[in-house]
């Protein structure tokens, strides 16, 4: 887990006719967030392609909290909820940097495969990444 949070700030164009921002896009700030998490410790999307793995989404959980509107920042903090041989869950919480409050929580459930879209046995042909990912599990956000 990292208690760096990505920061992401509501863009004109992801807001609706009533003001406040789509529902479609805190899934894209999943995957922002996401994506930045993975660099921060040091396996950038990248380098994973590199190293022949693949991270599809399974599903994706949003809980809708508070509206967010143009131009707010948004704090989003991401933690590896659950990590196995195959498959891994994120979540995530964003907090409305100027209020503090919570505005959606959510997680994403990935698996691992590789070029040729086959289940990897990480613990044993990726060793490194496996048992970096095992010290990144976390059941809280702080």
């Amino acid at each position: 887990m990292s208690s760096t949070p990505y920061i992401h700030r509501v863009h004109y164009y992801e807001t609706d006719k009533m003001g406040i921002t789509h529902h479609s896009n805190y899934i894209r700030w999943m995957e922002e967030a996401r994506v930045d998490y993975l660099k921060r410790i040091n396996f950038p999307l990248t380098r994973l392609e590199e190293m022949g793995l693949l991270c599809p989404v399974l599903d994706v959980d949003c809980s809708y909290k508070k509206v967010t509107r143009f131009d707010e920042e948004i704090k989003i903090y991401v933690r590896l909820a659950e990590f196995g041989p195959v498959r891994f869950t994120i979540a995530y919480r964003m907090i409305n940097a100027a209020t503090g409050e919570v505005v959606c929580t959510g997680s994403s459930r990935h698996c691992i495969l590789d070029r040729d879209y086959h289940p990897v046995r990480l613990k044993r042909d990726y060793t490194e990444f496996y048992e970096m990912m095992m010290g990144q599990v976390s059941e809280s956000f702080l």
